[in-house]
Order: C-alpha cells, then structure tokens, then sequence
C-alpha cells in the first residue's frame, strides 16, 4: 500500500527571493502523532532567486543535507569554509551541540531549487561538523547512494537509521523501489512524472511505503525522484533545529537579498 501526497502547502513561506516548502513524512500515516516519520524529520523543498542571502544563522543537534540537482548554493561559515554546492556535490552539516554557516546565491547564479533534508540524530550534543564533496557520478536508470547510517557504505553519513538514494528513470523506464525489513520507504518526485502502486505522482508529490512490499516505479516521463529508507523506531533526539516544526518560520526572518 502506497500513501501519498500532492505538493505542500504546509508551512510555506515566501519572503520575496525566498521560498520554502515543508514536506513532513509523518503526516502520511494516519493518526500518527509526529510531523517526522522517526529519524526523518523534514524535507524542505528550497527556492532561492539570484542575488538571495540568507544570514549567519546557527543549527543544533540535526543532521542536514543539501542535495542540489541543478544550480549552486553557497555555503560560508566561521570556520572558514567556502563551498559550493552543486548537481555533483554534497553537504551534510552534523550540526551536534552546534554550527553557524550562512548561505547565498550571486547575481549571475541561475535560479535555485534544492532539498534540504533534516535528519534527527540518535543522541543530543554530538561532535558538529561538515561533509562535502563529490557524489558518485549516476548511473541511468539506477538508485544511486547518496547518504546513509555512520558506519556504512554511502558516500556520506548520518548519524541514524536514515539511508537516501536517488534516480534519474528515462521515460518509459521502471525500478523497484528501495526497501528492506522493518523499515518504511519515503520518496519524493522532484521532476517529472511516474506509477507507482496504482498511483501517479507529479512534481513535488510523496509516498510512503510502510512494509517491504515490492513496489515498481514507472516513468511516463524523465524523472528525477529521491527515496528515503527509514528505521520507524531508531531512538531519536527532538530537540534540533525541526524537531519541535518551527525552523521553517524562523528561516523566513532570515531570507534577505544580498
């Protein structure tokens, strides 16, 4: 069984050069009490105009990754670090008992459109820190490794039971969703159009799989969609930047243009 959900209105923010989207898992599965779905807290759906800055700003306890298909965002902090974050780069911010960085795109940047992806820890206060670097290239028609548990295989890693994988499916191509035991699948359409379980998701449209059922995406157009293999019942510490919700109005004071 597939749960799905159309394009977010909830907690949308506009302030001009900045909009963000909240997409929460957790509403998917009815009566559930939480906005996440466990270790995943949020995804925010990001659009950033030429020329926006966002502040000097701090995180605490999440884990947050920056997955940029297309564009750039620039990522400065206090420790010295000027990256750019790109369709063959990634950042996870391990923000631990805390990290200040602040972001921007310049004039000459194309128009930006990212995910931010809010990951709670297991434990509070850890070690803070950044990852960055190059993804591997994607394969066509493949799930490729984004991130995954400390510890594993992926490129890059998250302190909990949070493993994301990506895919670019031509149109008329298919793929089995990722699942594995006692676990739940997340998946978000961020172009393009697919099947899945009878349904058909858009841009910016969800789904959830909460069994190990085999599930087959079909493309009937390009696509490009992001999956998000999830431990329901990983301990887990509420107390970061979007475990109480309230990130998403907090970074709208801060969205100025530069």
């Amino acid at each position: 069984m597939i749960r799905k959900a159309t394009r977010s209105t909830e907690d949308a923010i506009d302030s001009g050069r900045f909009t963000a989207r909240a997409y929460f898992p957790g509403h998917l599965l009815p009566g559930h009490p939480d906005h996440g779905l466990g270790p995943l807290a949020t995804i925010m759906e990001s659009f950033l105009a030429p020329g926006t800055h966002i502040k000097l700003h701090e995180h605490v306890q999440d884990e947050i990754v920056s997955w940029v298909p297309a564009g750039v965002m620039r990522h400065d902090d206090p420790q010295g670090e000027h990256l750019v974050i790109d369709g063959d780069h990634l950042m996870v911010m391990n923000a631990g008992s805390g990290f200040q960085h602040e972001e921007r795109t310049r004039e000459d940047d194309p128009p930006l459109r990212m995910l931010q992806i809010f990951v709670r820890p297991h434990s509070r206060d850890l070690e803070p820190g950044i990852q960055f670097g190059r993804l591997p290239a994607p394969v066509p028609n493949a799930w490729r490794p984004v991130f995954g548990p400390q510890g594993g295989d992926a490129p890059f890693h998250v302190r909990n039971a949070v493993s994301c994988y990506d895919l670019r499916l031509g149109a008329g191509e298919e793929a089995a969703l990722p699942t594995r035991p006692d676990r739940h699948t997340y998946f978000f359409v961020f172009t393009g159009c697919l099947t899945a379980g009878g349904e058909t998701f858009g841009e910016a449209e969800t789904g959830l799989v909460s069994d190990e059922a085999a599930v087959t995406l079909r493309a009937t157009e390009a696509s490009l969609v992001v999956a998000f293999v999830v431990d329901p019942d990983a301990p887990i510490c509420r107390e970061g930047s979007v475990g109480d919700g309230e990130t998403v109005h907090r970074m709208a004071a801060r969205a100025r243009t530069a």
